[in-house]
């Protein structure tokens, strides 16, 4: 679907919308195209456009300007595509911990983000990847927390969820830590495949959305 005026993207049915903080941008020498979540989108077929900031979140803002993602999308101070991508990825929570933000504003941030994103492509499949984090049994803290706030929120709203608050423990990503919250390369290589296979059980790899807009004109009314 068109919707006037903004991104043209090359081949929408091919990509992968990505909203994100510094996990899906980079940081500490990490590329934008070398982290774990667009690694694990191309890996999983797609062409990956990136909208967000190091920092940011469903309440968190950073240092340089850089809104929120609600702000960001009600605003009009993102780009956004002007088809509807295949699949929408929206990623983060971890500034929202860091900076002392509640479940409820959480909660509210990610209703706003949702229901913004269903109006803009009524067609896209939209999926939410939680918060990197060690786990409640190895420490995780405030941002394992965050990610089960967001768990909840995505299954209240009928979302897709890839929950990631013991992933650094769960696939022994702790030693590949360039500091407290930011993975090394080798960090992010090991958990792209990762979100890979998690996309294909939930069956949204690209071939997976290709294959169902195949036969839905041929579904039984």
């Amino acid at each position: 679907m068109s919707h006037g005026p903004g991104l043209q993207l090359a081949d929408p049915a091919r990509t992968a919308l990505l909203i994100g903080d510094s996990q899906s941008v980079g940081a500490v020498g990490v590329p934008a195209d070398r982290t774990w979540t667009q690694g694990g989108l191309r890996s999983a077929g797609y062409d990956v456009h990136f909208l967000g900031a190091g920092g940011t979140g469903f309440v968190a803002a950073n240092e340089t300007g850089a809104s929120n993602y609600p702000t960001s999308l009600t605003q009009a101070l993102w780009v956004l595509p002007c088809a509807d991508p295949a699949l929408i990825v929206v990623q983060g929570g971890g500034n929202d911990a860091a900076d002392g933000a509640t479940d409820a504003q959480i909660t509210g941030g990610a209703d706003v983000v949702v229901d913004t994103l269903h109006g803009a492509y009524p067609s896209s499949t939209i999926v939410m990847i939680g918060t990197l984090a060690s786990g409640a049994a190895a420490g995780g803290g405030r941002r394992t927390e965050v990610d089960a706030v967001l768990g909840a929120s995505a299954v209240g709203r009928h979302l897709a969820f890839i929950g990631a608050g013991d992933w650094l423990t769960r696939y022994q990503a702790s030693a590949d830590m360039a500091d407290q919250v930011h993975l090394t390369q080798l960090g992010h290589d090991r958990l792209a495949p990762v979100l890979r296979t998690q996309l294909e059980a939930l069956h949204l790899t690209q071939f997976d959305l290709a294959r169902a807009r195949e036969v839905r004109p041929h579904a039984a009314p």
